[in-house]
């Protein structure tokens, strides 16, 4: 958790070996740009990769454990500090280019010297992550020098994750901005922690509640290891090798081509679960006369605060504390009971209106809205809080469950740990099409599709409504799977499908190596 951001100088250290003759292309490419553009070298390249979340979805914001891997595809951010126009009563100019300017057109970010780049939530811009990168990063630095004014920089961004793919681009984009920023103005050693903290509000910044998830597995994850990543008490994050097998773990990610931007759609989507987990939360704790503490959940209540609430005392104000459960009950247990509770409480299959639940909770409902529903607005007339509230506890319990086969001595002798960790990937599917309701049609077909051609588990990794899905393969059935996909699904919706489109369709992937940065050994030269 203390540990820093790798510096390297070997491309080799960061890709698996079949991936690494054709990222060494693109990053020659991306320098050779740069030099055209700028009629420079970069000084050095910040990275940042996406992930794939293996289990815990949609809980990162309810403060439970997830269990996400990086993947290969990353964002580059080359960069040269100007040494033109630094004084520090002198607006800071910073030049946004894309290595596909067709599809990302250039810009500029001014920020006055004492101020902090503007960001319009309200307009999906591609340069709106480098500014909520680089107004983290100064907010960071100003913490040690309030006086601090940023240097200029010059930049050239390349991504491969996805937009809207389910593998957290923007999550990636936004701690390669940061990285950027605070190595280019003289923090040559960064703390992944900070990183990570500093990425997660920032991203905030552009108009989505960011559990942290996304941003812990770009920047924690170690090449060849799962992780693990927890939010309560505070952030934390531990590498989790997987068991070595005569047959190997692999993991498959096909794309559905259903883009389901979170930043564009999160009012009806992702926002209005993280705020139906929130009131989730507000209404169990009031029924059982419990005063939820502030935490770090996005809206600064959580269901993982209600259970802490619960089993170590958080009767009202006017009462002395109260636990409602033993402490020593444990972990497990724990979540058991919460789940247990919820429809006794959150009993309306069909939700609840505003007025219901202000009523629940002893507020107006223009005092309800302003306090859950005007930091990130909300496109709903009933919430569905009960069904909310049973997919994080379970999903919760279902994260244990397959930490603890990865993690149990005897997993490399069992015949069925892979069916058994496939069994808890098809139950967290079945929770998010179901009952979390963040599923959709052609994710559903995939993993169908994937299940019968003889993969052990699939589900939706991301946000959902679209994106990706992960699944958990035999070695000498991923030919089957990836076949299967391309004649019953992607053929089947496009049967002019291009060849490039179909490579990019699907990914065998391996655990990644998470955030760096690369300094180059020669001036520009890899």
């Amino acid at each position: 958790m203390d540990e820093s951001i790798p510096v390297t100088q070997s491309i080799e250290s960061l890709y698996p070996d079949a991936n690494v003759p054709a990222q060494r292309k693109r990053w020659q490419n991306l320098i050779a740009q740069f030099e055209e553009k700028y009629n420079k070298k970069p000084a050095f390249v910040a990275r940042s990769p996406g992930r794939v979340n293996l289990i815990g979805e949609h809980v990162d914001y309810s403060l439970y454990e997830v269990l996400p891997m990086a993947i290969a595809a990353d964002v580059l951010i080359a960069v040269a500090v100007s040494d033109q126009g630094n004084a520090k009563d002198k607006d800071v100019v910073i030049p946004l280019l894309n290595i596909d300017p067709r599809k990302h057109q250039a810009s500029e970010c001014t920020v006055p010297p004492k101020g902090l780049a503007e960001i319009d939530a309200t307009r999906h811009e591609w340069t709106n992550y480098f500014k909520a990168g680089f107004n983290g990063a100064v907010d960071l630095l100003r913490k040690d020098d309030p006086d601090f004014s940023p240097r200029n920089m010059e930049i050239l961004v390349d991504g491969n994750v996805p937009a809207g793919g389910g593998l957290s681009s923007s999550a990636a984009f936004v701690c390669a901005s940061a990285l950027a920023v605070l190595r280019a103005n003289g923090r040559q050693v960064v703390k992944k922690k900070e990183l990570v903290e500093l990425a997660i509000v920032s991203e905030r910044a552009v108009g989505v509640n960011s559990g942290g998830m996304d941003q812990s597995a770009s920047v924690f994850s170690i090449k060849g290891d799962a992780l693990s990543v927890s939010f309560s008490p505070q952030l934390y994050a531990e590498a989790v090798p997987f068991p070595k097998l005569e047959t190997a773990i692999t993991f498959m990610i096909a794309q559905s081509f259903v883009t389901s931007d979170k930043h564009v759609t999160a009012p009806r989507c992702y926002n209005l679960r993280v705020v139906e987990c929130t009131l989730a939360a507000e209404m169990m704790a009031k029924s059982r006369g419990l005063q939820l503490q502030d935490d770090s959940g996005p809206l600064g209540r959580s269901l993982r605060g209600l259970q802490h609430a619960y089993y170590s005392g958080g009767k009202s104000v006017e009462d002395p504390p109260v636990s409602l459960g033993d402490l020593n009950t444990p972990y497990k247990k724990q979540l058991e009971t919460m789940l247990s509770m919820v429809p006794d409480i959150l009993d309306k299959e069909d939700g609840y209106t505003r007025e219901e639940i202000a009523t629940a909770l002893s507020l107006s409902v223009t005092a309800l809205e302003e306090k859950y529903m005007t930091k990130f607005p909300v496109d709903a007339t009933r919430f569905m809080v009960g069904k909310r509230a049973r997919h994080v506890f379970s999903e919760a319990l279902r994260v244990i469950a397959f930490k603890e086969l990865l993690q149990d001595p005897a997993s490399t002798n069992r015949l069925d740990l892979l069916p058994r960790l496939g069994a808890l990937m098809n139950e967290t599917q079945e929770s998010c099409r179901d009952v979390h309701e963040c599923s959709c049609p052609e994710i559903d077909q995939l993993c169908s599709i994937a299940r019968g051609a003889g993969a052990y588990g699939s589900r939706l990794t991301g946000a959902g409504w679209g994106g990706c899905t992960v699944h958990l393969v035999p070695k000498d059935k991923v030919d089957d799977v990836r076949n299967a996909w391309i004649k019953e699904y992607y053929r089947a919706r496009e049967p002019d499908i291009s060849k490039e489109k179909l490579q990019e369709a699907v990914i065998v992937s391996e655990p990644g190596q998470g955030s760096v940065v690369y300094v180059f050994l020669v001036s520009g030269r890899l």
